[in-house]
């Protein structure tokens, strides 16, 4: 029988790789090859560590729970368009000078426009 450690991690993994799309806590027990019960400790540990987040739903007629990741690894497409990589008063901009990301329209405008993005894990 593998370790919890170890069934977490994968579990983990396999919640992440669904995205946004999230998976049922049942199909996340069969990939990790666990009975139901440890499949639930499973994701009841990862909720309460804060790295997965539970919402009750209707399948088939039963309740489940789709398990959702709280965050997504980094990547280059989370920065892409940010104004601060083509930006030519990047070399002088720093908190305390007047060039400062703390009063930059572009840099805030940016940042606004992430909030609104759909499919985002956390909205």
């Amino acid at each position: 029988m593998p370790k919890r450690n170890d069934l977490e991690q994968r579990a983990l993994h396999f919640v992440v790789n669904t995205g946004s799309k999230g998976v049922l806590q049942s199909e996340l027990w069969r990939e990790l090859g666990a009975s139901s019960r440890e499949g639930s400790r499973v994701a009841i540990k990862l909720e309460e560590k804060g790295l997965i987040r539970r919402e009750k739903e209707l399948e088939g007629g039963r309740w489940t729970y789709r398990l959702y990741p709280k965050r997504m690894p980094a990547s280059i497409e989370t920065i892409v368009d940010c104004p601060c990589l083509m930006c030519q008063d990047n070399p002088k901009c720093d908190p305390t000078t007047a060039i400062s990301p703390k009063s930059c329209e572009k840099l805030t405008s940016w940042i606004m426009s992430l909030d609104k993005e759909p499919n985002r894990p956390d909205s």
